[in-house]
């Protein structure tokens, strides 16, 4: 029977890993996605945040929390569960379904932005369409997005981008952020040390 080489051995590779974003550059780049808000928004009237779930939701929180720091403006802020309108439900196993969190005085006629994490295929936002969709009927949608890692597959993009990050498709991205991982932190995870 083969053994895989032992962890020391010259012939294992370690995926490398690189740090894109530090805590600090976290806070700035949530502060720049804020200000951006507010300036092409007319002071974030008649604004809903709506973040999509697991680090979408609470990146929408803090966007909220600065745009209220920068200006006292309480946007509205909720939670659009996607699961059911993923198109890859057949090809992983079974998930749960999270909550949808509207705020109080609902969508319809206001101004959604869709709050994510990364942006690589279109994807879940795609999803995230068709979810808002079965909320109600707002006046326009935005996408805000702390990573755009390119490798588009349908035809979307974000209207606030924290950082563009240049990735290979054998890359991946991965978010951590204070609530809930206990860090903020971007990560760039492939190729080789």
């Amino acid at each position: 029977m083969a053994y895989p080489p032992a962890a020391h051995s010259p012939t294992t590779r370690q995926p490398s890993v690189k740090v894109i974003l530090t805590s600090a550059d976290v806070q700035r780049v949530v502060d720049r996605i804020a200000h951006q808000i507010l300036e092409k928004t007319q002071g974030a009237q008649q604004t809903v945040l709506l973040g999509i779930p697991t680090r979408g939701a609470p990146l929408a929180r803090r966007l909220a929390a600065r745009i209220s720091a920068f200006e006292g403006v309480d946007v509205p802020v909720g939670v659009l569960d996607i699961t059911l309108y993923r198109d890859d439900l057949r090809q992983h196993g079974t998930r749960a379904v999270g909550p949808t969190d509207v705020p109080a005085g609902g969508i319809d006629g206001r101004r959604v932005i869709l709050v994510d994490d990364v942006l690589f295929s279109g994807r879940t936002v795609r999803a995230a369409l068709d979810a808002l969709n079965d909320v109600g009927r707002p006046a326009s949608v935005q996408l805000a997005v702390l990573v755009d890692r390119g490798h588009r597959e349908l035809p979307i993009r974000a209207d606030y981008v924290g950082k563009n990050i240049p990735t290979a498709l054998a890359e991946s991205v991965r978010v951590t952020l204070a609530d809930p991982d206990g860090v903020d932190e971007v990560r760039l995870y492939g190729g080789d040390r």
